[in-house]
């Protein structure tokens, strides 16, 4: 292990503090503090995909010249025009420089036609910036199967230029929503050995979540210097007990899309092993793929599935996916309705290995609802209503069998998730 040297983390980030608003997600707020990462800088405009002529649908990210990248991608096999581009250009080109996200157009479901638009745009940047048009990545997410408005993308890429800001992060953020109601965005900084190491991300997504890599989008940056390879390790790590460990409604997008970058701009190199530096990005990875589903679509409920004593974690992500997607475990949520009936029939249908229905204790917060497969006799309903009337839930499944756990966050489905959806191109 890599000595760590001293570590501490000023988090900067409020994004997961409660809100008295109604009108806002479970227990999210909008970032008030993002720091700079040296050797990124961002930009975002309105270029017309959006009708609101007020509402930035498209960011720049420039990432310096000597910058490592990793990035993982949907596992859709209906995979969006942008995303195919993307690991061909990561094939063609590592050394990335620039990022171009649009959001209102998934130029997804569009053939060979999207993925001449998508070169386009990169082209587009390239001509203008003197790079390799391989050197830029497309990400797109919006609408599926409507043509990519490259001529509209285009003509706001001077603008984009001329607005790169290491500040910008904020902006960068709005220019890719789509049906989030709030910026989700998370930084935080880290004193190494004396060194200041910063590490910033942004994403995006409300519906469509099941990201299976990693409609979501997650761009994180820091300014520590990691090497290529250590790099790709550290994000499928993190991807794995993050944005992996997320559903909303069981859907995955076919835009889905992760990317980690390291300038190296602090002079601070670090790896997988260094402890502090990985709890600090764990904790960004966490908390951005807990703001997704605290601004799920419709969401009145932030809910926490921990399935512990598996004899694997497969099996442990089994039965909290089958809880987490279950509609009627999830409408029950939303009426907080302590009916955990509905818990045990979702354990009972997981695609399970091993289970003993006889040693599963089952708990709803601190309630205990079965022990050892039978009603515990203190339940009482109202300590299950105390429960199930809380905005933030935990469920807890031990099936005491082994030593293996998992830990998943859901929403609930409401009456709001639905109407969303059917007037999501109206």
């Amino acid at each position: 292990m890599n000595p760590a040297g001293a570590a501490r983390v000023k988090n900067s980030s409020n994004a997961t503090e409660n809100s008295n608003s109604p009108a806002m997600a479970v227990g999210l707020k909008a970032p008030t503090q993002l720091h700079p990462v040296k050797g990124v800088r961002l930009a975002a405009a309105h270029c017309g995909i959006k009708n609101d002529r007020s509402a930035r649908d498209l960011t720049l990210i420039e990432i310096a010249a000597e910058s490592n990248l990793a990035a993982v991608f949907t596992q859709s096999h209906f995979r969006a025009a942008p995303v195919q581009l993307c690991r061909q250009h990561l094939s063609d080109e590592p050394a990335t420089r620039y990022l171009l996200i649009n959001s209102g157009n998934a130029n997804a479901g569009t053939g060979a036609a999207g993925l001449k638009d998508a070169a386009a745009c990169c082209a587009a940047v390239a001509a203008a910036t003197g790079v390799s048009s391989t050197q830029v990545l497309p990400f797109s997410t919006g609408v599926i199967a409507e043509a990519l408005p490259v001529k509209s993308i285009t003509q706001a890429i001077p603008q984009l230029l001329a607005g790169l800001d290491a500040g910008n992060w904020f902006a960068g953020v709005e220019g890719i929503m789509t049906t989030d109601s709030l910026p989700k965005a998370v930084s935080v900084q880290l004193d190494i050995d004396g060194k200041t190491v910063s590490i910033t991300g942004m994403a995006k997504g409300s519906g469509m979540i099941k990201p299976n890599m990693a409609t979501m989008l997650g761009f994180i940056a820091t300014d520590a210097k990691i090497q290529s390879d250590g790099l790709t390790q550290m994000l499928e790590s993190m991807v794995a007990r993050s944005f992996n460990s997320i559903t909303v409604d069981g859907d995955t997008s076919t835009n889905d899309a992760c990317v980690l970058i390291a300038t190296g701009g602090s002079t601070v190199e670090v790896d997988r092993y260094h402890e502090p530096f990985c709890e600090a990005l764990q904790a960004v990875f966490e908390k951005l793929a807990q703001a997704i589903i605290r601004d799920a679509e419709g969401a009145t409920k932030f809910v926490e599935i921990v399935v512990d004593g598996a004899i694997d974690e497969a099996d442990a992500r089994s039965i909290a996916f089958t809880i987490a997607e279950s509609p009627l475990v999830k409408t029950a949520l939303f009426a907080s309705d302590p009916n955990w009936g509905r818990f045990i029939m979702a354990i009972g249908r997981s695609p399970l290995t091993q289970i003993d229905t006889e040693r599963v204790d089952l708990y709803l917060g601190s309630v205990r609802l079965l022990h050892q497969g039978m009603p515990d006799p203190d339940y009482r309903e109202a300590l299950g209503q105390a429960e199930m009337s809380r905005a933030e839930i935990r469920i807890r499944v031990n099936l005491n069998l082994g030593d293996a756990a998992a830990r998943i966050w859901t929403s609930d489905l409401s009456y709001d998730y639905v109407k969303i959806n059917a007037e999501y191109r109206s």
